[in-house]
């Protein structure tokens, strides 16, 4: 993240408080801000913590800059929780929730508010080409990690090379649907993040509707989504491998025998849907391993 594009997310209030901290404002990953409680800043490696602490009011200033004064424009991003900035960030809400009908109408008396700044890593899927195609085909691929291990990040830069031409490997469309505009992060509909020249974003899409509708409209050959795990997204993962289209994907767990003891997991994996697994762990001293399975298990490359 570029330090002028910081300066012109935040406000001054909370520029401030950042700077006074002394956090290296290139690793800044979230900022945490809630109502009569001090500030907090997470690099990857440590949290920071404010002496400051804020106001109900000042929380709502942040929001009202961050949305550019015209919060009734994000209406729709409000009531799912989360407002969308340029350049892929976005800003998570919590407050005080009205219901309609039994479904969330809107958000009023937000005090909580969760800065999470996109960071991409171009090349961080670099050496993976040689174990995620067989006989010059792509394997439907399922990316494994905890929150926070690096699955949306990792599958990013899949998309990118993909879609560009990874390797010895031609190009090839693909079909996101980013229903948290997290992959692309998109901002008024275009992409914000580098997700390749033949790639397609639904943005803010459910993912169970969202696939269906690429293939039918975009015809891609590829169709990448982001933390599957309900029953709808297995069916629409089916209709999208039936209609010939390889998969992309990622999923909270932290092993094969983790996703297994999930129901709807352990259907994805005794269906072979995907053919390769990458997981993700963080070692101790925050070592990163990834580890590429085949569909039986294999491992088939394991590197920190």
């Amino acid at each position: 993240m570029r330090c002028e594009e910081l300066i012109g997310i935040f406000p001054e209030i909370l520029r401030d408080i950042v700077i006074e901290m002394n956090v290296d404002i290139s690793h800044i990953r979230e900022i945490r801000v809630r109502a009569d409680r001090p500030v907090l800043v997470m690099d990857g490696k440590r949290e920071y913590i404010s002496k400051q602490v804020l106001q109900g009011i000042q929380v709502s200033q942040i929001l009202a800059y961050l949305g550019n004064y015209s919060l009734y424009a994000y209406e729709d991003e409000i009531r799912r929780g989360f407002l969308s900035l340029p350049g892929g960030h976005r800003v998570g809400l919590a407050g005080r929730t009205v219901l309609e009908a039994g479904r969330i109408k809107t958000m009023t008396e937000i005090s909580s508010l969760n800065l999470r700044f996109a960071h991409e890593v171009k090349g961080c899927a670099d050496g993976l080409e040689d174990y995620l195609w067989e006989k010059g085909r792509l394997c439907s691929t399922l990316i494994v990690s905890a929150p926070g291990g690096g699955k949306t990040t990792l599958l990013r830069d899949c998309i990118r090379q993909i879609s560009d031409g990874w390797g010895m490997h031609r190009g090839l469309t693909v079909g996101v649907v980013d229903e948290r505009s997290e992959i692309a992060g998109s901002f008024h509909g275009v992409p914000g993040n580098d997700v390749g020249i033949r790639t397609d974003v639904l943005d803010e899409c459910p993912k169970a509707q969202g696939m269906m509708m690429l293939i039918r409209s975009m015809a891609p050959k590829v169709v990448a989504v982001d933390e599957i795990g309900g029953r709808e997204d297995l069916e629409a993962i089916l209709a999208a491998v039936h209609c010939g289209c390889v998969m992309l994907a990622t999923v909270h767990g932290n092993s094969m025998e983790e996703l297994l003891k999930k129901p709807v997991l352990r259907e994805i994996v005794e269906a072979e849907i995907f053919e390769r697994y990458i997981i993700l762990k963080t070692e101790e001293e925050n070592k990163r391993l990834l580890e590429v399975l085949d569909d039986r298990g294999g491992v088939l490359c394991s590197r920190c």
